[in-house]
């Protein structure tokens, strides 16, 4: 994935980068997506620069969350009798049939509609696809670019904008030399025979003729900055097109006065539940005892949500040898994943009550400029789509943060009856948002508080939980500085 910018906002540390550009609402309040990635198609001949060319597109365009797919990555799997072909390099890599294309359209139509999806690596020194596939998911563009772009009838209808990048041969020939010796371990003799008896004739033949279908032709590659300057702009038309605006307010009154919906499961309110509710919500409460009453609810709100789990009838025998009739949840995995950072403070909760529990976390911000929710970053584990989903975050206001992360897991195939979204507090708001976008999704809470007020803060609400539980508040400026928590 690629996000470039003059300055890239970037957040750096020791084991990882994180970009800062938010991705905005790519689904409508009904939790369903309103638009698809915008896909541009680069063709040319092999070592033109589409490359280089896709880079400068995705560097000038200076939106987040782009995505760089190369039809590299889909070449076909080799049997023994290919494999020995390709090491004396009699293998025709640039002929159609050498691609997977049932493949590459599947991968590309999954990314266009917003899908998380899995990309083979191909190892080009072994000719062969590495067991460790790359997942890419959050596409607003994808620029995708590959010898025979254009030469598949189903692949041009999934293409926005075509372009084609035409290079002089020579300067083709020379540039192939170049990466196939360095970066691909080639001898000079064996990449000039290939050039000669497969690159060249499969471009007069396959790549050169599919010109016609472009939309711009860009000579020079990426020199051109023209071409590229008209490109950037016709994008940015288009993405300007596609935007779609939340009505937070529009949000907030859509549901007054409607009743609570069934998904929503709220914690037993005991004289115990209580007396925990009042330590944590009075603004007096030390952060300490705000800590301790935090975790102890965040204990028994865990507990309560894993009631919900289908279980199975099962028979052991006792020490005394006498036989017991109970239950097992039943060789399904659960996944913790928290919404950054407060839905955090949930986390030990979870381990402590699930062993072995795989987690992931999804950071979301508010841009302050237009009001939106924006994701930011995330990390899942592999493999989840099967898996019974714990989403937490320690409070919900208007529920847009919320829907984000559920609108995530179902890009990643989750099944939407198995997300339970976990918070200690709910504003009714909150509940009715998400259970009107996604009414399978199980809502657990140990409290739902009626208003919100203009800052969309829950009334009477916790205050800003982060802040009380990480010791960063100031409260002589809480109410100007907190930022809208949804």
């Amino acid at each position: 994935m690629s996000q470039s910018r003059t300055e890239p906002p970037l957040l750096r540390t020791s084991k990882r980068t994180i970009y800062t550009a938010g991705r905005p609402p790519w689904y409508t309040e009904a939790g369903t997506p309103f638009k698809e990635a915008f896909v541009i198609g680069l063709c040319g001949g092999s070592a033109s620069g589409k490359t280089t060319v896709a880079n400068k597109i995705i560097e000038a365009l200076d939106v987040p969350w782009v995505v760089l797919l190369s039809m590299d990555c889909f070449y076909k799997v080799l049997n023994k009798e290919q494999q020995e072909l390709a090491s004396r390099n009699e293998y025709n890599f640039d002929h159609p049939d050498a691609f997977d294309f049932d493949l590459l359209i599947s991968v590309l139509r999954k990314l266009k509609k917003g899908k998380s999806v899995k990309v083979p690596v191909y190892d080009f020194t072994t000719h062969s696809r590495r067991k460790e596939w790359k997942t890419v998911y959050g596409a607003n563009v994808v620029v995708f670019e590959g010898i025979l772009s254009f030469a598949n009838k189903e692949l041009l209808k999934l293409l926005d904008m075509k372009v084609f990048v035409d290079t002089d041969s020579d300067i083709r020939l020379v540039r192939r030399l170049q990466r196939d010796i360095m970066e691909r371990g080639r001898d000079i003799v064996g990449v000039i025979k290939q050039y000669n008896k497969f690159v060249k004739p499969a471009f007069e033949q396959y790549i050169e003729p599919t010109v016609q279908v472009a939309d711009i032709v860009v000579p020079r590659g990426g020199e051109n900055f023209v071409a590229l300057d008209l490109i950037v702009q016709h994008v940015h038309s288009q993405l300007e097109k596609r935007k779609l605006r939340w009505d937070i307010a529009a949000l907030a009154s859509a549901h007054q006065g409607q009743p609570l919906p069934e998904s929503l499961s709220v914690l037993q309110s005991t004289p115990q539940v209580r007396g925990m509710h009042t330590i944590i919500r009075n603004k007096d409460t030390t952060r300490d005892e705000f800590i301790f009453y935090s975790k102890r609810l965040m204990r028994l709100l865990i507990e309560h949500a894993l009631s919900f789990l289908p279980l199975k009838p099962v028979t052991v025998e006792t020490p005394q040898g006498t036989v017991y009739e109970g239950k097992r949840f039943h060789r399904q995995r659960i996944t913790g994943v928290s919404i950054l950072r407060a839905g955090e403070t949930m986390e030990q909760a979870l381990t402590a009550v699930c062993k072995d529990i795989r987690l992931g976390k999804i950071l979301i911000q508010t841009n302050h400029d237009t009001g939106e929710p924006e994701l930011h970053y995330l990390r899942l584990p592999k493999e989840i789509s099967e898996d019974y989903v714990i989403l937490m975050d320690s409070t919900v206001s208007t529920g847009a943060a919320a829907m984000m992360a559920v609108r995530v897991l179902l890009d990643h195939d989750v099944h939407e009856e198995k997300i339970f979204l976990l918070s200690l507090l709910m504003a009714e708001m909150g509940v009715h948002s998400v259970a009107y976008a996604f009414p399978h999704v199980r809502i657990i809470t140990t409290a739902v508080d009626k208003k919100v007020n203009e800052e969309f803060h829950i009334i009477p609400g916790i205050g800003n939980f982060g802040d009380r539980y990480f010791g960063t508040d100031a409260p002589s400026a809480w109410c100007e500085n907190e930022s809208t928590d949804y």
